[in-house]
């Protein structure tokens, strides 16, 4: 199977989202940070007992899957549908640069692909593995759908419709997160808003609207 160094990434875009990794794991840092502190702040103010129990209530309110994203997005690109179909059932999905931008390696076969993602200082790593699945319309669009994984477990699904539009190709995205996730999340995906749009310029693609929501 190919490696990373095998595939070809858009430099802009792993630029972006390695600019989105050093924002985002620090403040997600701050998390574990803010716990502790609380429950250092309990214990000395009382005693282990209750300090105890208030570090248990902000753990399970930080981990519990309470929330959900779901969200559309329109691009406008020059490149031709053909290209863009490649580019959505590739191994670099133009909308998961977050994931293939930071991975430390990249393997791909027919409609998979699989990135291994290092977290905490590189001593820990997630497996996302995308499976793609492309069709025509009966209108003649294209329709990329990507499932995505990790560590075995469902976690996001994609769909784009690829068709022309005044001498352009345009690209109607809708996703949805496929599990809930915890509060100690926001930080990431408050970050990953704010550099998401960059992602997909330096990608060749125009945002032309694009429309986020979390919910319980």
């Amino acid at each position: 199977m190919p490696s990373t160094q095998e595939i070809d990434r858009p430099q802009e875009a792993v630029d972006v989202a390695k600019r989105y990794l050093r924002r985002e794991r620090p403040l997600s840092a701050l998390v574990v940070v803010l716990v502790a502190s609380v429950f250092l702040g309990t214990f000395l103010a009382t005693s282990l007992l209750p300090a105890l129990v208030v570090g248990v209530l902000l753990v399970l309110i930080a981990r519990a899957p309470l929330i959900q994203s779901h969200g559309t997005a329109r691009l406008l690109t020059k490149d031709t549908p053909d290209v863009v179909v490649d580019a959505f059932a590739g191994p670099t999905p133009p909308v998961l640069a977050f994931q293939w931008g930071i991975a430390d390696e990249i393997t791909a076969s027919e409609n998979t692909v699989m990135y291994r993602i290092p977290y905490f200082f590189g001593l820990r790593s997630v497996e996302s593995i995308v499976r793609s699945q492309t069709e025509t319309t009966p209108s003649g669009a294209r329709h990329v759908e990507l499932e995505v994984t990790v560590n075995g477990q469902p976690w996001a699904t994609y769909t784009a419709i690829i068709s022309t539009d005044d001498g352009q190709t345009s690209v109607d995205i809708e996703y949805t997160s496929n599990r809930r996730f915890g509060l100690r999340r926001i930080p990431q995906q408050i970050v990953a808003e704010r550099y998401r749009n960059d992602a997909l310029t330096a990608q060749g693609y125009t945002v032309v609207e694009r429309d986020t929501n979390f919910g319980i």
